[in-house]
């Protein structure tokens, strides 16, 4: 069994996860193929996916419509991280018998993003650390978040 990973600009799809269960499997391993840039053409990103029979999608990056699907005759399996993703044609995909299945959400993740973001801006995170990177130090004064939430 051949598996893709598309649009993995970070490098990490294969530390995030333990892959042994598929590539170590005593009978049947398989290989894991990763993507770091995106194929963005319908017709490229089926020449790309032709020899594979999963796909793991990284969140909405890659959509997988009708057109995709229905060209994909050795496709069997698509997973994507997260529960849902709208960018795949989940009818399309039960008609040509692909399974279509997500991992576990992070739920705590957007909060945690939405407070490192808040904090970013009343600190001046971004500007005050150019600054240092350019040799220089403190331009400005960060305001307290208490009292003002």
């Amino acid at each position: 069994m051949r598996i893709a990973v598309l649009d993995d600009y970070q490098g990490v799809a294969l530390t995030s996860a333990d892959w042994s269960p598929v590539t170590g499997h005593p009978t049947r391993p398989c290989t894991v193929d990763v993507f770091r840039d995106h194929v963005h053409e319908p017709a490229a990103l089926v020449s790309r996916l032709e020899p594979y029979d999963a796909v793991v999608v990284m969140r909405e990056r890659t959509p997988l419509p009708r057109e995709v699907l229905a060209r994909l005759a050795r496709l069997r399996l698509v997973v994507t991280t997260g529960r849902r993703n709208p960018s795949i044609d989940t009818d399309a995909a039960t008609e040509a018998g692909i399974t279509v299945c997500g991992t576990e959400s992070l739920a705590s993740a957007p909060a945690e993003l939405t407070w490192a973001l808040v904090l970013g801006l009343a600190r001046h995170l971004v500007p005050e650390a150019t600054g240092v990177r350019e040799g220089g130090w403190q331009t400005t004064v960060g305001r307290d978040l208490a009292g003002h939430t």
